[in-house]
């Protein structure tokens, strides 16, 4: 499972003193622990599913504080933090291209927004920018 992957790989980033590899994978690693009590469950038994969520938002988070830092000119932030989004983008699976998602719309019979929103996050939750797809469904609009 990915969350005792995220365990594993914490271990080894503390015993080879990585640390922007420990740092994030700390927070990611705490983040699913907490979202494991809140939902009352062993925190070996986190769905994939709730780690990817929690992975995702992390990444968006570093992504918004990335732009903070090019604003202030805060070169070695930047760069930390761009280490940091490489450390966990390797646990996301394979995102679907611009062109992948043209290609699933088109074959849809309702193009309306709700409806391709919808299917996508039921058949390609974490599998896709929900961002990128909400642009491009305004695009058949």
């Amino acid at each position: 499972m990915l969350f005792e992957d995220l365990q594993k790989d914490n271990i080894t980033a503390l015993k080879n003193h990585d640390k922007i590899a420990r740092s994030i994978l700390s927070i990611v690693y705490g983040k699913c622990k907490n979202e494991s009590i809140e939902q009352g469950l062993n925190a070996k038994s986190l769905s994939d599913e709730d780690t990817l969520r929690i992975i995702q938002k992390t990444i968006k988070e570093l992504e918004e504080e990335k732009k903070s830092f090019l604003i202030a000119k805060r070169e070695e932030k930047v760069e930390e933090l761009e280490a940091q989004i490489k450390v966990i983008e390797k646990y996301l699976p394979k995102q679907l291209s611009e062109a992948e998602i043209k290609d699933i719309i088109s074959t849809l019979e309702d193009k309306k927004i709700p409806s391709i929103m919808k299917f996508f996050k039921a058949n390609y939750s974490g599998k896709c920018d929900m961002g990128l797809v909400s642009k491009i469904a305004k695009e058949f609009q």
